[in-house]
Parts: structure tokens; C-alpha cells; sequence
């Protein structure tokens, strides 16, 4: 016998799993305008024809690697949710949390460049709005669906505005903002 390498056994889910994070680590790189077949099979380590088989197209891919996240930031956000429940002062509670996430600029990056990718592309949008839904969901119960609403849309400028200017968040002006919205 030739020195052929044994054949490993295509784990399908695997596979899919495998392309969704490395569209995540593409986009977080290059951006989506930039985002590849080819880009993405490199740097899953997999051939280019899995990831057209897989994904056909780019917005396939590009709505796995949203899902993706979207499955991660959900787990964010219960955890959100419960550190909001159990804190004695939420403004300030949720202007900690807006913080730490903040500490991972990179992570931040690519879910915001996925969320514009998804205003401009029709098959992005579903999974996007159930991302932009989330926050405000959790802040509904704390402050009603107006003061969640603004609240949410606070902290969105906050976030763009501490990427765009590369500055550290202002946590006691940010705290004070929510509580002038909680009181209006």
C-alpha cells in the first residue's frame, strides 16, 4: 500500500460549526465587505468546496457565522439579564456590564459590523433583528418598554462611540444617563 493517509470520518455539524466561528474570525479581520469562501475555508482549515457545499452562497455563510454569534450573545445576555435582577442599583449594574463587554473591542467590532452587514442585506435581517431585540427585552421588566427601548439605543451610541473614538468608557456619566431615562 502507498503511504495514503487514512480518511477521517466528516462530522457534517462539525463542519458547519467549524466554518460559522471561522466566518466570525474573517469578518472580525477584514470585515464583511471582505469576507471570502476562500478567506473562511483557510482559516477553518477545510477545503474550499466545503465551504460551498455547506454554504452556497456568501449570505449563507455570513448568516451562519450571525447565528453563531447570535447563539453567543444570547448566553451573554441571560447572563445580563440575571446579574440585572439581583443588582441593588440596575443604572449602575448595567453600566458595569456595558464596560466589561467593551473590554473585548475585537468581539465588539464584529457584532456591529454584523449588524450593518444585516441592514444591507435582506437575508442577514431576521437573525439580526432578533439580536437587536434581546437587550431591550431584558430591560423591559427593570424599566417598561420605553425606558428599555431608549435605553438600548443608549447604549448602542455608547458602544459605536468607545469603538469609532477608541476611548474607555465613561461608566459615572454613563450611569447617570440611565437614570434620566429610567426617570422620564
Amino acid at each position: 500500500m502507498t503511504g495514503r493517509r487514512p480518511q477521517r470520518a466528516r462530522d457534517p455539524e462539525a463542519r458547519r460549526a467549524a466554518l460559522a466561528a471561522a466566518t466570525m474570525e474573517v469578518i472580525a479581520e477584514a470585515g464583511v465587505g471582505r469576507t471570502t469562501h476562500r478567506a473562511v475555508a483557510a482559516k477553518a482549515g477545510l477545503p474550499l468546496g466545503a465551504t460551498t457545499y455547506y454554504f452556497p452562497t456568501l449570505d449563507d455563510l455570513i448568516a451562519a457565522g450571525l447565528r453563531h454569534a447570535v447563539d453567543h450573545l444570547q448566553t451573554d445576555l441571560d447572563e445580563w439579564a440575571e446579574r440585572l435582577r439581583s443588582a441593588a442599583d440596575p443604572a449602575a449594574a448595567l453600566a458595569g456590564l456595558t464596560r466589561e463587554y467593551l473590554t473585548d473591542r475585537r468581539q465588539v467590532r464584529l457584532e456591529y459590523e454584523l449588524c450593518v452587514a444585516a441592514a444591507r442585506s435582506e437575508a442577514l435581517r431576521p437573525i439580526a433583528e432578533v439580536w437587536m431585540r434581546g437587550l431591550p427585552e431584558i430591560l423591559e421588566p427593570l424599566f417598561g418598554a420605553a425606558a428599555g427601548r431608549d435605553i438600548s439605543a443608549l447604549l448602542d451610541g455608547i458602544i459605536l462611540l468607545a469603538l469609532v473614538t477608541e476611548t474607555e468608557l465613561d461608566e459615572p456619566g454613563l450611569t447617570a444617563a440611565i437614570r434620566r431615562l429610567i426617570a422620564s
